[in-house]
């Protein structure tokens, strides 16, 4: 006569079972990741390991665009692990710092914004993904210059994309920076 399994041993190993599943989805899930025009540009946080070979061959990215200052990079090895990755596999990496200052929460100046709409505009580049540390204020100030400049997005639908990346409402700061960019 078969022994059955007691009740405790069967809630174990569904514990056991979706530990793993969960640990393997967060492995494989990119900080605060965004599409904001398919197959033309990306946003997030900053990718680790795995994500850069899952944002090349499952997004085709063609250029990396980091939003992080020279003073960020000594925070973590991050930056030796991205710019060996971007040589190693022939992806394009620029950078384009803009300060997160606490004044204005990182939005990017004239120039930062004029370099980023150039980078946009070579189709060579795209898929672009624009990333800093969090994925929120500077990449969606700056995805939202582009929205409103490409004329793919009205200024309701960038409020609205914007709101999504940040994964909060917007600041009246914030409102009055994507408002200025449709005049």
């Amino acid at each position: 006569m078969k022994k059955k399994k007691s009740p405790i041993f069967v809630w174990l190993w569904l514990i056991v079972i979706i530990l793993f599943i969960t640990g393997l989805v967060k492995h494989f899930s990119i900080k605060n990741f965004q599409v904001i025009t398919p197959g033309v540009l990306y946003t997030s946080g900053q990718p680790r390991g795995m994500d850069y070979t899952r944002l090349l061959y499952k997004y085709h990215i063609a250029t990396f665009v980091n939003l992080r200052s020279p003073s960020e990079h000594r925070e973590a090895n991050w930056y030796s692990e991205e710019t060996a990755w971007m040589r190693s596999n022939g992806a394009k990496y620029i950078e384009l710092p803009v300060e997160k200052d606490v004044l204005d929460d990182g939005i990017p100046n004239t120039e930062a914004s004029r370099k980023f709409l150039e980078i946009m505009s070579d189709s060579g580049n795209l898929p672009v993904l624009l990333h800093d540390s969090s994925g929120k204020n500077r990449v969606s100030y700056l995805a939202s210059i582009w929205m409103l400049k490409s004329g793919n997005f009205t200024l309701e639908q960038t409020i609205e994309k914007i709101k999504k990346i940040k994964n909060q409402p917007l600041t009246e700061q914030e409102t009055n920076f994507v408002k200025s960019l449709a005049h």
